[in-house]
């Protein structure tokens, strides 16, 4: 499995998507309706595109980020923090809507609810895009929010078109299966057609399966509402997804990750084991899984490999409280881990 891609060598990476700052509370126990939940509360930097940026920078991957924040102090936080991560940030400034920001639930098990206000993030434009910056780069990733919001869509398909025009790599990171229901799962198919890379978690990818393929027998069989990981049902889910890319990366959980190539083929690799209690937060935890699996891809490793880099970035990421790494630099554990 060896889909087309740029050489290796370090490109650029661009990046379009959201800049959140993400009030984390974790919960000591279950949440309690109309009463008290006690919390550790803390501030993390949170929004898809940023903390990728930042788990790809700790890699040692050129990264440049676009959005759209606040003119407020979570904005100038946010951008700080991702410059310190090393991210090159090209930022516009809302003069009338806030810096994004997201409430984070973490229940003990390390699962989480989000309860995102998009602020700025919304509001992003095809003009806030600095079009020199697609002339430099190899390949772009770009958020789903940025495609399933109306106000932030023209970016994102502008976006899509300065890449294809400068000849660059995509790929596209499936968001939420419940906006791609409220947006149109079919219509997202339809906007990122022909794109190198679909990143989705097992919820995301059925719901694209199935605007995809319709109601007929099979796949309804392959996309029900089971759990079921195993066998051949995330596989056919997989599969369909190649009719609209090169490269289709199902994220599973603890059961690690699958990808399938538009020539039929399909490669499963399991999740990196973690000591009991060992995972706090599952927050961001697909957003580091696409990091690690990128820079693997981008330097011409095998898909294999990118799954176990992605898998291994992944579980780092469950580790700790938060979306993105800690400081400094997670590159050389990282290499090392990929080398293994």
């Amino acid at each position: 499995m060896n889909p087309g891609r740029p050489g290796g060598g370090g490109p650029a990476v661009v990046l379009l998507g959201d800049v959140m700052t993400d009030l984390v509370a974790r919960l000591d126990g279950p949440l309690v309706p109309a009463g008290d939940s006690p919390a550790r509360i803390s501030v993390e930097g949170g929004g898809a595109a940023a903390n990728t940026a930042a788990w790809l920078a700790g890699l040692g991957v050129r990264t440049v980020l676009l959005g759209r924040v606040g003119d407020d102090a979570a904005g100038r936080s946010a951008t700080g923090a991702l410059r310190a991560a090393g991210v090159e940030t090209r930022f516009a400034v809302d003069r009338e809507r806030p810096t994004g920001t997201v409430i984070v639930l973490v229940e003990p098990g390390g699962e989480r609810t989000m309860v995102p206000d998009a602020g700025a993030n919304a509001a992003l434009a095809a003009e806030d895009l600095p079009t020199q910056v697609f002339r430099r780069a190899a390949h772009l990733h770009l958020s789903g929010y940025t495609l399933l919001r109306p106000g932030s869509r023209g970016a994102g398909l502008a976006a899509l078109g300065l890449a294809r025009a400068a000849g660059m790599t995509v790929s596209v990171d499936a968001a939420s299966a419940g906006p791609l229901e409220a947006a149109g799962a079919a219509r997202f198919l339809s906007w990122i057609g022909g794109i190198e890379i679909l990143f989705a978690n097992l919820p995301e990818a059925r719901t694209l399966a199935r605007a995809s393929q319709g109601p007929s027998t099979a796949v309804t069989a392959a996309v029900g509402s089971s759990p079921l990981v195993h066998g051949a049902q995330p596989r056919t889910i997989g599969s369909v997804l190649t009719e609209h890319c090169r490269l289709a990366v199902v994220k599973l959980g603890a059961e690690g990750a699958l990808a399938c190539t538009s020539g039929g083929e399909c490669e499963h690799v399991g999740a990196v084991p973690l000591d009991p209690g060992a995972a706090v937060d599952s927050t961001g935890a697909g957003d580091a899984f696409a990091a690690g699996f990128l820079r693997a891809w981008l330097a011409g490793r095998p898909v294999g490999d990118a799954l176990r880099s992605g898998s291994a970035l992944a579980a780092r990421a469950v580790s700790g409280v938060g979306a993105r790494p800690a400081l400094p630099s997670i590159g050389t554990e990282s290499q090392s881990t990929q080398s293994r």
